[in-house]
């Protein structure tokens, strides 16, 4: 397998901080999402950009991989896991890879090599078979519920022990709970899956909650506006009020998270001015700069 950086997959510096490296992560889904982009390479740029996300958005996962690039690998160069790494020792800390990710990135399929032979199973201090028999324990693991399974229910297809699991998903699941698969645990132990949400490109959560940021240009906040916006139920019609600013949240009552009561889709607007590419543009501009005593 080749390593990846996945600082430089999502455009920021190894420094960069939580909320960076977020804003990041939405503006490139956005650009690459399947449903959307016509960029060439869009699907595979999509998982990259996920896959990114997925290894840096943890605290755990993104120290051990920093723990990896302070050893001086470089991207592309062939990589093989150190026979040490995620052991501890002096001035290490241990880490616990037995979690699953099933369906992170809204669907974006499974994972690259590279990420799965870091996160997809526990590193081991000793290799070979294990002798004598073992006995059955419960395992436990994160399941990255995609949001669209939340608010349908169905099931997440997972890898586990090198085989697909279909787990069944309860409609408007909830971050913390526990889903229990019979005997497929360690050594035919159960396997207890702990509920996690995946990151969406275009949603956030608050509780019940779904949180997007709708873009508008200038004219539509000032002028007032229908326009289309996503929600996890389909496309809806939202109408904008005139001399809208950024910031101003709109509410989209019921279509949040199932629920009792259920939650709402909370709108919040960010008006952005469009480049200028042509003269006709740019003289539109202009004439709006006079009309507003800026010229």
């Amino acid at each position: 397998m080749q390593f990846k950086d996945y600082y430089a997959v999502l455009g920021v510096e190894p420094s960069a901080g939580d909320a960076e490296i977020k804003t990041a992560y939405r503006r490139l889904a956005r650009k690459y999402h399947p449903d959307v982009s016509k960029e060439p390479g869009a699907e595979d740029q999509f998982k990259a950009v996920n896959e990114a996300y997925e290894a840096l958005r943890d605290p755990q996962k993104r120290a051990a991989y920093d723990q990896l690039r302070a050893r001086g690998y470089r991207p592309g160069e062939e990589f093989r896991p150190p026979p040490d790494f995620g052991r501890g020792g002096a001035g290490s800390q241990e880490f616990d890879y037995e979690e699953i990710f099933g369906g992170a990135g809204g669907g974006s399929g499974g994972f690259s090599d590279f990420f799965e032979g870091l996160f997809g199973r526990r590193a081991r201090a000793e290799h070979g078979a294990p002798r004598g028999p073992q006995p059955s324990r419960d395992s436990r693991a994160k399941l990255a519920v995609p949001l669209q399974a939340v608010h349908d229910g169905g099931s997440v297809r997972v890898n586990v022990n090198n085989k697909q699991l279909d787990v069944k998903v309860p409609k408007g699941v909830k971050p913390g709970q526990v889903i229990r698969l019979g005997g497929q645990g360690s050594q035919g132990g159960n396997l207890l899956l702990e509920v996690e949400y995946a990151p969406h490109p275009q949603f956030d959560v608050d509780g019940r909650n779904i949180i997007h940021v709708l873009a508008l240009t200038p004219w539509q906040a000032a002028l007032g506006a229908t326009v289309s916006v996503p929600t996890l139920g389909g496309e809806v019609e939202l109408k904008i009020p005139q001399d809208s600013d950024t910031g101003r949240k709109l509410r989209l009552r019921g279509r949040g998270l199932p629920g009792t009561p259920p939650g709402d889709q909370i709108v919040e607007l960010e008006v952005t001015a469009p480049r200028a590419e042509t003269d006709e543009q740019r003289k539109a501009y202009s004439k709006l700069a006079k009309a507003f005593g800026h010229a």
